[in-house]
This record gives structure tokens, C-alpha cells and sequence, in this order.
């Protein structure tokens, strides 16, 4: 398997990374063949994940849109991924020239892509560190240097804590996030669910089955489950919904079934 120049030393690009299989589907560059190979036997289940994430995507602009709006000019995006066209920082610094953005992955390959991407911009900034160890990402000095969690923050926990297991509790790392953020935050949420998929659960549990044979187990949550992480938020309407819903620039029946796939929502903490 060639190596690419720009692949990090020390990376084994022989094993699939969520954060690249997630670029392939976006129409990003930077994936391995490992990564190219997960994905297609994923859409041999379920043809219709791109579509999920670009319309992942899309919510995830309108939502930071929303943030902006509420006067929000700080950004925390945990399970970042690999920075593809229109990404957090792309749309908050347009919206709002000098918003302030730290993304936070612990794929390397994800990390060094994005120290690229944001040279120069001296507005945002990505840490090396794991969703499963909230302390560690609340204790960084590149955080602290560039965000002030004396002021709202808008959190962005988008497409990642679908492979966080219950084992590691991810309740528990919300919950402590939550309690680090000022009043007139928010948390900016998507989940993968069963619910809304245009398949059986039989045909989808086949895209899940090769997530975990990758050792990156995708949990599907219901509504309730997903919904428990806005404890201690009051929901932005309208409310925990498939993402084409939660508002929407064009009348949501234009989109495609799959994009239904799952939840997002908003939640404000007063």
C-alpha cells in the first residue's frame, strides 16, 4: 500500500479511522485505501451514508449559524475529524470575523491535517485529545489560550458520540463539559439511530457489523438515550429531530430518505 507524503510518521495507514472513513464520504482526499475499502462495504448495507453526513454537514452549518446569531463567538468542536470544505471555523469567521474555534480529535492523521488547514489562522486551534477524557481537553493550555469559559461557548459534539460505548460513559463526559461552559451556551448534537433509516434494522445492522470489525463500534441509541445528553439544557426549537428538520434553508421533503437517518439538536444551557 503506497504511503501518501502527507500521511504522519508512525501512522499505520493499513488500519481504517472513522475521521477518514467520514472524509471519504464527504469527498475528501484524506483517506487510505483501508479507509476507501470500510467505507464501500459500509455502503454495500446502507448505499446512502453519504447522504447522511452531507445533510450531517449541512445541519451542523446551520446550527453554528444559530450560534452566531445568539451573539456566540467561541467554538468547541470534539470528534472534529478531517476539516473538509465548510468546516466549523469556515463558517463562524465568515459569519463572524474573529470567532474563535478549537477543534479537538485524537486521530493523528486528523490533527496534522488540521494544524495544515488552520496555519496561519490565528483564531483556531486543534488539540490532540479523546471526548473520553473531557478533563484532559478542559486542562489544555492551547484551549485555555484561545477560548474564555468564563463566556458562552457554542459546544459541537457532531457524529462522535455514536462511538463512544456506554462502557466509557458518555453521559458522564457531557456532563462534565456541560458544567465547565457558561450560561447562554449551547450544545450542538447529531446521533446515529436505527430510527428514520430507509432500510430494516437487519440490512442496517450490516454497516454496524463493519464498524466493529474495524474496532470502532457504531451504538445506534434511540431518541430517549440520545436525548439524555441535553440534561441540564433547555431545547432550541423545534427540538430533538432528524436533521433535515431542525431548520431547514429548503423545504426538508426535497431531501433525500437517508438523510433522515438519526437525530441533531440544540440545546441552550440557562
Amino acid at each position: 500500500m503506497e504511503r501518501p507524503a502527507w500521511a504522519p510518521r508512525g501512522i499505520d495507514i493499513s488500519v481504517p479511522s472513522v475521521s477518514r472513513i467520514y472524509d471519504y464520504y464527504l469527498g475528501g482526499s484524506h483517506n487510505f485505501e483501508s479507509d476507501r475499502e470500510a467505507a464501500r462495504k459500509a455502503m454495500e448495507f446502507m448505499p446512502g451514508l453519504p447522504k447522511i453526513m452531507q445533510a450531517n454537514r449541512a445541519f451542523m452549518r446551520r446550527a453554528v449559524g444559530y450560534a452566531v446569531e445568539r451573539g456566540i463567538t467561541q467554538f468547541l468542536d470534539i470528534g472534529s475529524g478531517i476539516p473538509t470544505f465548510g468546516n466549523v471555523h469556515e463558517v463562524a469567521q465568515e459569519l463572524h470575523p474573529g470567532a474563535r474555534v478549537a477543534y479537538v480529535d485524537h486521530d493523528p492523521v486528523a490533527v496534522a491535517h488540521s494544524e495544515a488547514v488552520l496555519d496561519g489562522n490565528p483564531d483556531a486551534v486543534v488539540l490532540a485529545a479523546d471526548l473520553r477524557k473531557p478533563r484532559e481537553i478542559l486542562g489544555s493550555p492551547q484551549l485555555s489560550g484561545l477560548l474564555d469559559l468564563d463566556r458562552p461557548v457554542a459546544l459541537l459534539l457532531v457524529a462522535v458520540l455514536h462511538f463512544v460505548e456506554n462502557s466509557d460513559d458518555p453521559y458522564e463526559a457531557v456532563a462534565t463539559l456541560r458544567d465547565a461552559l457558561a450560561p447562554g451556551s449551547v450544545l450542538i448534537l447529531t446521533h446515529a439511530s436505527f430510527d428514520g433509516i430507509p432500510l430494516t434494522q437487519e440490512r442496517a445492522g450490516g454497516t454496524v457489523g463493519v464498524y466493529k470489525d474495524i474496532r470502532n463500534p457504531l451504538i445506534m441509541r434511540s431518541r430517549d438515550e440520545i436525548g439524555r445528553f441535553f440534561e441540564g439544557y433547555e431545547m432550541v426549537e423545534p427540538g430533538l429531530v432528524s436533521m433535515p428538520l431542525w431548520r431547514p434553508d429548503a423545504p426538508p421533503e426535497q431531501e433525500d430518505p437517508y438523510a433522515f437517518s438519526g437525530y441533531a439538536g440544540v440545546g441552550l444551557l440557562t
